[in-house]
């Protein structure tokens, strides 16, 4: 097991160290310059050039990323090229926002999602023919068009939920509470129906295989053949969706956040790409690239624990 977090943290590092290089050159080749960028349109060609030579700028691309590589090293991401904030003191105040609308969200589509999945693989019939039905209908709904309708209902309509804004927990729980309330919503509708669907495959599957019948033969409560032995078999791939969902909310919640109006990852990572605010860009990916590296460890380190096979090998 050592030998197997060391290799998967030393292919983290690799991942992290191409994810950023790659981003580099993108910003390098991006066509914007930092200088041109902070000054703005008023600057001088020479004031912009020697901006740029003060950042170095034109060194050698493999020096620029070693110097930032050395800079992030020591918890310093940069300042900003529009207002001169620091990224990381913003990314951190950030972090929690998009941290939240990931993990709640993936959690209640989880529950949602593996609840529908079992119901259709035990019950089948009738009731499989409506859950699929129904999760292929919260497939095609764009999750813009789901949250618009959730704030018509619950904050235009029947005034229970604020529409948009968010306050931090340490401000007041249950206004946070409330902000997180419509967002969640959003995700869940419109991501459960994916965790469902792979649910009822893997369900359906582990129920036909020999050992289910044996345990049946043997008088097992059907309870614990569902929730303990099937579910625990079919748990890998479900286990791999919801690893994917969560990468998915976290990397790609900009549509939500700017929907509701939430300051997170996706909102900042928005502005920064509008705004050609480079450093910002290459922070953004980095944290991006860092919690896909932690979450994939984490799945690989779980299918281990769960698969005898793995386990033994």
């Amino acid at each position: 097991m050592v030998i197997f977090i060391l290799k998967r943290l030393a292919f983290a590092v690799l991942t992290l160290v191409v994810a950023t290089a790659i981003a580099f050159v993108l910003v390098q080749l991006s066509g914007s310059t930092p200088g041109g960028v902070a000054l703005g349109q008023a600057a001088t060609p020479e004031q912009v050039h020697a901006y740029n030579v003060a950042l170095g700028w034109y060194d050698p691309w493999v020096v620029q990323y070693a110097n930032w590589v050395g800079q992030v090293l020591t918890g310093n991401l940069g300042v900003s090229l529009i207002d001169g904030r620091d990224i990381a003191a913003d990314i951190a105040k950030r972090l929690p926002v998009t941290a939240a609308l990931a993990v709640f969200g993936t959690l209640l589509s989880l529950v949602v999602g593996v609840v529908m999945g079992i119901v259709a693989a035990v019950r089948g019939g009738a009731v499989d023919r409506v859950l699929a039905a129904t999760s292929g209908i919260l497939l095609s709904l764009p999750a813009f068009w789901v949250g618009v309708l959730l704030v018509f209902l619950f904050a235009v309509q029947l005034r229970l939920l604020p529409a948009t804004g968010f306050v931090p927990l340490q401000t007041n729980p249950e206004a946070w509470a409330r902000s997180l309330v419509l967002p969640v919503l959003t995700i869940a509708i419109t991501s459960a129906a994916g965790i469902a669907r792979q649910t009822r495959a893997s369900m359906g599957e582990v129920l036909t295989q020999e050992h289910m019948r044996s345990l049946r033969a043997l008088g097992t409560p059907t309870t614990r053949i569902i929730y303990v032995h099937a579910l625990r078999g079919a748990s890998l791939p479900i286990l791999a969706s919801i690893a994917v969902q969560f990468i998915v909310l976290f990397g790609g919640s900009v549509v939500i956040e700017v929907l509701f109006a939430l300051p997170g990852i996706g909102q900042a990572m928005q502005s920064a790409v509008g705004s050609a605010d480079l450093p910002f860009v290459q922070a953004l990916v980095l944290v991006a690239t860092v919690v896909v590296v932690i979450v994939n460890l984490a799945l690989e380190l779980m299918t281990r624990a769960l698969d005898p096979k793995l386990r033994a090998s």
